[in-house]
């Protein structure tokens, strides 16, 4: 297997979120496309048709962030669960330290950053969805 990416479904901040993940992981986006860009958009609302249809952001390593937001308008519906996380792993422990700053701010930190057998985690607020670092 080559690799394996998270595809992240969003309410309508799928390009608030990606050009967060931009600020704190950098990379660079090689797909950054909107709802009514695409054949079959006249089934899209008006108001949908600026919502994100594909965003990729290729971060290194293999790894690549997708997200698309969730379309009423075309009956498709995203319901925010807590149940999902990725892990991610840091090569240095200043790197941890920064990437968990840039993370949490603005969010809602539920077990704080320290060495410890078990997985910190954090609850990023801004755009609700969970991180273990």
């Amino acid at each position: 297997m080559i690799s394996i990416n998270p595809y992240i479904h969003f309410n309508g901040n799928a390009e608030d979120a990606m050009n967060f993940y931009k600020s704190v992981f950098g990379g660079e986006f090689t797909i950054f496309q909107r709802s009514g860009d695409v054949p079959g958009s006249e089934k899209i609302s008006a108001g949908e048709k600026e919502k994100m249809i594909h965003v990729s952001l290729v971060i290194g390593n293999g790894i690549t962030i997708m997200a698309i937001d969730s379309l009423k308008s075309v009956e498709q519906d995203s319901t925010f669960s807590n149940k999902f996380n990725i892990y991610m792993n840091a090569e240095t422990e200043a790197e941890t330290n920064k990437i968990f700053a840039l993370l949490s701010a603005g969010g809602k930190v539920k077990i704080p950053l320290k060495k410890h057998s078990g997985v910190p985690g954090l609850e990023c607020a801004r755009i609700n969805l969970a991180f273990t670092a």
